[in-house]
């Protein structure tokens, strides 16, 4: 007996060896553990801090300020040739081009000013060149020559590209797209005085204006059935129009609306739709009483008028719709240059910026949408012409000291400001200031609208009928399935419902396109009877079992009531939408969408915030439920079973105890639900239709942020500006997120600091 205590109270050598390996070895683990949830949250920490820096790098180039550098000065090529009356440059920045009062054109150098080429307009011999004037630029570089007798000439500079050894080459030429021969516009050869031109690929618009008229000629191709070459239709009429006082005249690249300038600040605009019978649309000032205009161009897509003045102020007019829905010409915005009077605008050829002229010498570039001062520079007191590369990089400057100035210019993203972003622009065509996001368009005179209001709107907006559906339903159950519910019932009750969540969002949102969108639809009315008849049909069975028998009652296992319940639901449900057709027509005489569209003016788009409510509710449901249950269900049970001791209700126990101390995790549910909804993509990329406009109405759609980047981003050119803006608006929406959650924490926190004593 001695030796069995013996052995049993001292261990032998062996056992201690092996007790001192298995303790060794559960150290080693429990390092391994910590070691590896401490590295597994480092990184998790060190990813999400370079999400954030990288799409800060991306978007960083967006507010970078632009600039302007002079790359060389060289005397102006070919000065004996004549006076500048335009400078112009190929898009490539290395050929540049002068115009002469003489009628030679001289391609040059950009950089170095080295002549190429020096060739003769075909201007007829004995005439001079008495006018000027440049065509759109998207016209291919025409530009027209008024004669002083009476006649004019068309002319295109051109540039074609060839890679000889593998180099670059740019030859200019000059094409006449309506013959070398001479156009008579005045048949008394009287002078042109003022001309203006737009050439088009199948109808040629010029303006003329005489000492005693103004004259208008159309050509029109005409393409027989039965030649092989086309032939040109011409139209010539006088216009019925005042000649005095007309300083400038302008024609916009359709060749269907004439602005007519006159110094003393009045603009006049008319319809040339019909060649031979002009309309007068509007007559109004547009500078402030005691100035003159002394500059007007159009800015790209010839939708607005550029106006500078003597007092060096620049002001926008676009045409917009009256209230009777007639054409009128509308000021949205003005800029204050400078001090001097306004000699020159260009506006850029693919972008809504503008370059202007003060008589100081002084040059500035402008961006229109955003309304950005984005370059101002001194050149010279004196500068006679200024011409702006195609791509806006460049600048070609001729100044009165006879020398030619040509500088680099960056500035890659002047559509993005804070006022385009977050407030409202007045945009071109627009009878109001708004907030508008639309990307893309057919054509270079687009002007792109990336203003973020409406995206962070919608996705609040889905976010909102999302918790809306799934935080009553969510939380009920979880308070119900926690506290209530029957244990056997609740291990199948709480996987089920935690299933849901591995959905994939993709599948819901198909299905809330396809099937519930159209289905919503048909049923309006019976979706809103299934609100009404469903909690009346629960109401009145609770009302109705408490008359069943006893013995019947008992039969019914504690916690176990709710399975009562389906059936109920069910059965109500099906009465709702069964009788939602003839209650339909008996209520509202048609439709319910009918009825909200005539009597309160609230139309019904099928894909709305309705659809996304149900669908994305249905996707937020398990996060919530599964987090909130856990936090009620693990409320220590001495605090529920003290309270019931003390004769507290089980109601008054939920309410007082359970909820108040599993509140920080409650809270914690919410927002990660609401954090959910917030980035939630394939759902409202299927079923809100992707309208991004500003309506809180229940049956309208919208755009969400992480859903127009999964839309757009394919789309957009790496680098550019729309690029980067679809960049920045996942920056919003991280910051959005990380905010909000870093808020949620900050509060879960105090409420388990405030309830810890319970």
């Amino acid at each position: 007996m001695s030796e069995i205590n013996k052995h049993t109270k001292y261990p032998s050598v062996m056992e201690k060896s092996s007790s001192k390996y298995f303790q060794q070895w559960r150290l080693i683990k429990d390092s391994i553990a910590r070691y590896g949830v401490v590295a597994g949250g480092m990184g998790v920490i060190v990813a999400v801090v370079m999400i954030f820096f990288y799409l800060l790098y991306v978007v960083f180039p967006l507010f970078l300020p632009a600039n302007a550098e002079p790359v060389s000065v060289y005397n102006v090529p070919e000065q004996a040739l004549g006076k500048t009356l335009l400078l112009e440059m190929e898009e490539q920045n290395e050929v540049g081009a002068r115009f002469t009062d003489s009628g030679q054109v001289v391609f040059f150098e950009a950089t170095t000013g080295k002549t190429i080429l020096s060739k003769s307009v075909a201007i007829p011999e004995g005439a001079r060149v008495v006018s000027f004037s440049q065509g759109s630029p998207i016209n291919e570089g025409a530009v027209i020559y008024g004669l002083s007798d009476g006649r004019a000439v068309i002319v295109k500079h051109q540039y074609k590209v060839t890679y000889p050894d593998n180099v670059r080459l740019i030859t200019p030429s000059l094409e006449y797209p309506l013959g070398e021969q001479a156009l008579v516009l005045d048949d008394s050869g009287a002078p042109v005085e003022l001309i203006a031109a737009q050439v088009g690929d199948d109808v040629t618009t010029i303006v003329a204006k005489t000492a005693s008229k103004i004259l208008l000629t159309s050509f029109e191709k005409e393409q027989s059935l039965f030649a092989e070459e086309s032939s040109l239709k011409r139209t010539d009429a006088a216009l019925n129009l005042p000649v005095e006082g007309v300083a400038d005249m302008l024609v916009d690249k359709e060749g269907r609306n004439l602005y007519i300038v006159s110094g003393s600040g009045r603009l006049a605009f008319y319809d040339i739709s019909d060649k031979s019978a002009p309309a007068l649309k509007q007559a109004q000032n547009v500078v402030e009483a005691g100035q003159k205009i002394t500059s007007v161009s159009f800015l790209n897509g010839d939708l607005s008028l550029m106006i500078g003045d003597s007092s060096g102020l620049v002001s926008q007019w676009t045409m917009v719709r009256d209230s009777l829905n007639r054409p009128a010409l509308q000021k949205i915005r003005a800029f204050k240059v400078s001090d001097k009077a306004i000699i020159a605008i260009k506006g850029e050829q693919r972008r809504k910026g503008f370059l202007t002229v003060d008589a100081a010498g002084n040059i500035g570039i402008y961006h229109s949408t955003s309304e950005k001062k984005l370059i101002e520079e001194h050149v010279d007191d004196s500068l006679v012409s200024v011409a702006l590369v195609p791509r806006a990089n460049g600048l070609l400057m001729q100044s009165g000291d006879g020398k030619m100035h040509f500088w680099r210019v960056a500035n890659e993203h002047p559509e993005v400001s804070f006022k385009s972003l977050w407030q409202s622009v007045w945009y071109e065509s627009y009878p109001k200031p708004d907030y508008i996001w639309q990307s893309s368009a057919s054509n270079n005179d687009f002007e792109p609208k990336y203003s973020l209001v409406p995206l962070v709107f919608g996705t609040l907006k889905a976010a909102f009928y999302a918790m809306l559906v799934a935080m009553p339903l969510a939380l009920m159950g979880a308070i119900y399935t926690a506290y209530f519910m029957a244990p056997t019932m609740r291990q199948y009750v709480k996987p089920t419902i935690e299933i849901m969540g591995a959905l994939p969002t993709v599948i819901l949102g198909f299905l809330a396109g396809l099937w519930l969108a159209p289905f919503m639809e048909e049923h309006l009315a019976g979706l809103f009877a299934f609100l009404l008849i469903v909690p009346i049909a629960v109401m009145l069975f609770a009302y109705c079992w408490q008359f069943l028998p006893k013995a019947m009652l008992e039969k019914v296992p504690e916690g176990c009531d709710a399975a009562l319940l389906i059936p109920v639901i069910i059965l109500g449900g099906w009465f709702a939408f069964s009788v939602s057709v003839p209650l339909e027509a008996w209520m509202f005489h048609g439709t319910l969408r009918d009825w909200f569209k005539s009597e309160l003016g609230i139309g019904y788009d099928q894909r709305n915030a309705l659809v996304v409510g149900v669908a994305m509710g249905f996707a937020v449901i398990p996060t919530i439920f599964s987090i909130a249950e856990d936090a009620i269900f693990s409320v220590p049970k001495h605090l529920t079973v003290g309270s019931l001791a003390l004769g507290a209700t089980p109601w008054q126990t939920m309410s007082k105890i359970v909820l108040l101390t599993a509140s920080p995790g409650i809270f914690s549910a919410v927002m990660i639900g609401f954090g959910r909804a917030v980035g939630e993509t394939m759902i409202v990329l299927m079923a809100t239709g992707n309208t991004p406009v500003m309506d809180l109405s229940l049956f309208q759609g919208m755009r969400t942020l992480a859903a127009n980047i999964a839309v757009e981003m394919p789309e957009s050119e790496v680098d550019s500006t729309h690029y980067r803006v679809l960049f920045l608006a996942a920056l919003v929406l991280f910051a959005f997120t990380f905010v909000f959650n870093t808020l949620a924490e900050v509060i879960r926190q105090r409420l388990r600091e405030k309830y810890s004593s319970l």
